[in-house]
């Protein structure tokens, strides 16, 4: 007898509800999660058969879509709610990345320093520093003929 490999649970995308299940976890009735899915509010996958199968994140999506309808919204309202959080995430996920990448340059130009620091000679030119930060002072050297 084989061993069995560990069970893996699926993740928050897998598309594993049959409708009725995700009905049931969403509280609502699978006509309406039809009629969502033709307005465009969700959209769950579908097996080779062309039945639909929901996810863990679509029927959380239910639920809050049940929970701003319950609370007086219109659907159209809900629409621009889903859209403007969708957009909210995209843009967080756009500034993380932004961080990091800001980050990264900067420990990269702080190595650069240090390595240009150790590595370069010293500079044979005097260091001059003008008494009044408004005023330039400009050395010329006069170049070997």
């Amino acid at each position: 007898m084989r061993p069995r490999p560990p069970f893996e649970a699926p993740g928050p995308d897998a598309a594993v509800f049959v409708i009725s299940v995700a009905a049931e976890l969403s509280g609502l009735h699978p006509q309406t999660l039809r009629t969502y899915e033709r307005m465009g509010l969700i959209t769950p996958g579908r097996t080779g058969g062309g039945g639909r199968r929901y996810s863990h994140r679509d029927v959380e999506r239910l639920r809050e879509i049940a929970d701003l309808t319950s609370s007086g919204i219109g659907i159209e309202g809900v629409r621009r709610i889903l859209d403007l959080e969708n957009r909210m995430a995209a843009l967080a996920s756009r500034n993380a990345e932004l961080v990091a990448e800001l980050e990264a340059t900067r420990e990269a130009l702080r190595q650069a320093l240090a390595a240009r620091r150790t590595d370069a000679p010293p500079s044979r030119l005097p260091v001059l520093r003008s008494p009044d930060p408004g005023q330039s002072l400009v050395v010329w050297r006069r170049g070997r003929p």
